[in-house]
């Protein structure tokens, strides 16, 4: 697709429409935004997440500088197939998406289960990548991560029997600063009003959870050949990937950056995104 210059350049990830790209029988949905040209930068989203997972007050800052692109994968929201029964399979899939738009380098932008499946990308095409940003996530066989999974059923039952968004005990504090935090995070990400994308199964859900913690439990792979720039960020008291593992993919990837935020969870990213923002933007600047 050519990009017409008299084509208003859309920098609101609530305004990008949603579009498909077919790979053989599966096609993925995919919204793009920022101006066209050089390196776009891919995000890779959470367990369970769709496109409108997305907080808008890291996407669009992002977008103003740089061409954005985010994506469901494979049987998740709008895009059709099977969701994968591994992290590596995922990354299989994103590197099928990406090659399909005809890019062979790109920025990555992830969060969670989307740095996971960042890492198995780069693994596999060492050169694809230019430059990493991993967020509230950790490495391969990093230690307790496969107890994800009951941390996450058990906040989805206390989300259910308090009517809150499940988000908001997994990604904030209960204090008081970290559920304000969470509520504003829920409602940014209804901001978007049109062509919304469909819920994740449950079925898809159990599929990515048994993924993440296959991950969790299988043998670490060799980050240290990893020669990206590459920046680590999470909040201090992370309970769904623990902050340790953010400390743990530091050590692991040669002269990385991390950052953590203090007195928030999973989502510190969010929480601090006006601290954040400018940071994850200026340092996917060229």
């Amino acid at each position: 697709m050519s990009h017409n210059s008299t084509e208003p350049v859309i920098t609101s990830y609530a305004q990008a429409p949603t579009r498909s790209i077919a790979v053989g029988d599966t096609r993925y949905a995919y919204r793009e935004l920022g101006p066209k040209g050089g390196i776009p930068v891919v995000f890779f989203v959470h367990l369970a997440a769709t496109l409108d997972n997305w907080d808008p007050r890291i996407v669009d800052p992002i977008a103003g500088t740089r061409h954005v692109i985010a994506f469901d994968q494979r049987g998740v929201g709008a895009s059709t197939g099977q969701v994968p029964g591994t992290l590596e399979e995922a990354a299989d899939h994103a590197y099928e998406f990406i090659a399909a738009l005809g890019y062979d380098k790109i920025d990555v932008f992830s969060f969670s289960m989307g740095g996971m499946i960042a890492q198995d990308l780069i693994v596999k095409h060492p050169d694809l990548v230019r430059r990493l940003i991993l967020t509230g996530t950790g490495p391969r066989g990093g230690k307790d991560m496969d107890k994800v999974v009951g941390v996450t059923y058990g906040d989805i039952l206390r989300a259910t029997l308090t009517r809150s968004d499940p988000k908001e005990f997994l990604f904030f504090n209960r204090d008081a600063e970290g559920k304000a935090a969470g509520k504003a995070f829920v409602k940014r990400l209804q901001e978007r009003t049109v062509d919304r994308d469909k819920n994740i199964t449950i079925k898809a859900l159990r599929t990515q959870l048994k993924a993440i913690q296959d991950f969790g439990r299988s043998a670490p792979s060799d980050l240290s050949t990893f020669t990206q720039p590459t920046l680590i960020a999470n909040g201090d008291h992370d309970r769904m990937v623990p902050t340790v593992l953010s400390e743990d993919l530091h050590r692991r990837i040669p002269d990385s950056q991390l950052i953590i935020y203090p007195n928030s969870g999973h989502g510190g990213i969010f929480q601090f995104h006006e601290m954040f923002a400018p940071v994850a933007a200026e340092f996917l600047a060229d």
